[in-house]
């Protein structure tokens, strides 16, 4: 027996060493952490229990039967993060560079296929050269089966991707369909075709990271919702991104412990600014709104005409979008929209509350959004709103425009309440534009045309850039003082927490792609 015991400690412990120690050394060297060590910190300590740890590749072809590696290059399995059940894998780039073979694949399906079945978050870490070219289309098949079970699993349990290393070519579709993807700086890249074939194409020079790495993402396409500095940032963040998420569909989100008390917030007051034309930052408004220091933000850096992100009230996590009026005046976009219609659909998956601010001109004009489809990314938006079924509220901080006081979440789609601030302006179009179009002959007859203007614009606001008049017609559920939006909203959505919705029986939608 003693033999048998030293036999499996030894195989055990070659499989701890992945790659082996120079590899090891080279990871680090890159400033980046091994797979185990990843899994290590993000788990809580001694919870991790691995699986697969013996298996290996069953290729002969070019030399492959010479290097067997346990695990074949990725680590597999379940722990805990704060206590909470979560399934892991991670890539792991000192064996074949984490390149995916079939066994590879099979053992990241198989944490996957666990992780429906007992409704668990899954969380991948990945760091690959791509498929291992040695197995051809094996390592394909092999994708396509991950690929498979990301759109199963998807509105089913949380899915996150860690991109921390290269992540290209097919490889990129896994961590696209996952609900979030952060990605490590500097250290990470995605692409469907690299740098090479870019200039071989289309004649472009262009880097790794220029073509896809963190801040590309981040910021020009919108495929990552998070940066980190480094592997353990990285991990910090998604620690972080699970205390506002439920284990499954089924689910709610943990409730943090919360005692009410006064709920006024003076501040709130301040901060809207008398010309309708000036620029305040919404973050202000939702600091003001939510419990102390709970916003964390997604996509921050892309179209940031638009905010989105998870917060507490009264210590229940609740979905935030909100027009940014230092941005663009806060209009909708083609990635604004796109931006708050995929973050409004995550959380109406997974049973969190919405809360929409709004402070919105209207759509964004010109050819470069007609082209670009404005029409149908905005009817993204007004779709994902009009499906979400998990108790939704407005508040109306100033401008509510046209089209977009629909899209943003109006009563007409579906909202449970609708507040505005005095502050509101609920109208076709600003007083501007509104008396040029209505007056526009008797400003032209008059002795002094732009006096007749300002004239008629004072008449215009006055009668509708204001909130009363939606609040008549029951649009607006109330007018409120800003310094009580807090409270109103921990009533409103303490009243709303057990709503349920019956909506029509169908195979499912089709949102406007």
């Amino acid at each position: 027996m003693d033999s048998k015991i030293k036999k499996l400690n030894e195989k055990l412990a070659e499989a701890y060493l992945g790659g082996g120690e120079k590899r090891i050394e080279k990871q680090h060297q890159k400033k980046k952490l091994t797979a185990r060590e990843r899994i290590d910190y993000l788990l809580d300590d001694g919870s991790f229990e691995e699986m697969g740890i013996l298996v290996t590749h069953r290729t002969t072809d070019f030399g492959m039967d010479k290097e067997i590696y346990y695990g074949d290059g990725v680590v597999t399995g379940y722990g805990t993060i704060n206590g909470r059940l979560v399934y892991v894998y991670a890539q792991d780039f000192t064996v074949f560079g984490g390149a995916l073979s079939e066994t590879h694949a099979e053992k990241i399906c198989k944490v996957m296929d666990l992780a429906m079945k007992v409704g668990a978050p899954i969380i991948g870490l990945n760091d690959s050269g791509g498929a291992r070219i040695q197995e051809g289309v094996k390592s394909l098949g092999g994708y396509a089966d991950i690929f498979y079970r990301n759109v199963q699993a998807s509105g089913v349990v949380p899915q996150i991707s860690a991109v921390m290393g290269p992540c290209a070519g097919g490889a990129v579709y896994s961590p696209a369909m996952t609900d979030f993807i952060v990605m490590v700086e500097e250290t990470s890249y995605m692409f469907v075709t690299g740098p090479n074939v870019v200039k071989t194409v289309t004649n472009e020079e262009v880097t790794s990271e220029e073509l896809g790495g963190a801040s590309t993402h981040a910021v020009k396409s919108g495929v990552a919702h998070k940066t980190s500095s480094n592997d353990a940032a990285c991990l910090d963040d998604i620690r972080k991104l699970l205390d506002y998420l439920p284990q499954n569909n089924k689910e709610l989100p943990k409730k943090w412990k919360f005692e009410l008390g006064e709920e006024l917030r003076e501040e709130l007051s301040n901060i809207v600014p008398d010309n309708p034309n000036k620029p305040y930052d919404m973050h202000d408004v939702i600091h003001g709104i939510i419990d102390t220091d709970s916003f964390y933000e997604i996509h921050k850096d892309y179209a940031e005409n638009i905010i989105v992100g998870f917060a507490r009230l009264g210590g229940r996590s609740v979905g935030i979008i909100a027009n940014q009026p230092m941005f663009l005046a806060g209009v909708l976009g083609v990635k604004s929209s796109r931006k708050a219609a995929r973050f409004t659909r995550f959380c109406d998956a997974f049973n969190i509350p919405l809360l929409v601010l709004v402070d919105v001109p209207g759509f964004l004009p010109g050819t470069d959004q007609e082209w670009s489809g404005i029409i149908m990314h905005g009817a993204k938006l007004l779709y994902a709103l009009s499906e979400a079924t998990v108790p939704r509220v407005t508040v109306i901080t100033r401008k509510a425009y046209g089209g977009a006081y629909d899209v943003m979440n109006s009563k007409h789609i579906g909202a449970d309440f609708n507040f505005a601030w005095p502050s509101a302006e609920i109208a076709v179009m600003g007083a501007k534009g509104a008396s040029e179009i209505i007056f526009r002959r008797e400003i032209a007859a008059a002795d002094d045309p732009e006096a007749k203007l300002k004239e008629k614009e004072e008449e215009y606001a006055d009668k509708f850039a204001n909130p009363y008049r939606a609040a008549r017609r029951g649009f607006i559920d109330e007018v409120i003082l800003p310094k009580n939006t807090r409270r109103k909203l921990l009533k409103a959505f303490a009243m709303l927490e057990k709503k349920e919705v019956s909506t029509p029986k169908k195979k499912h939608g089709n949102i406007p792609l």
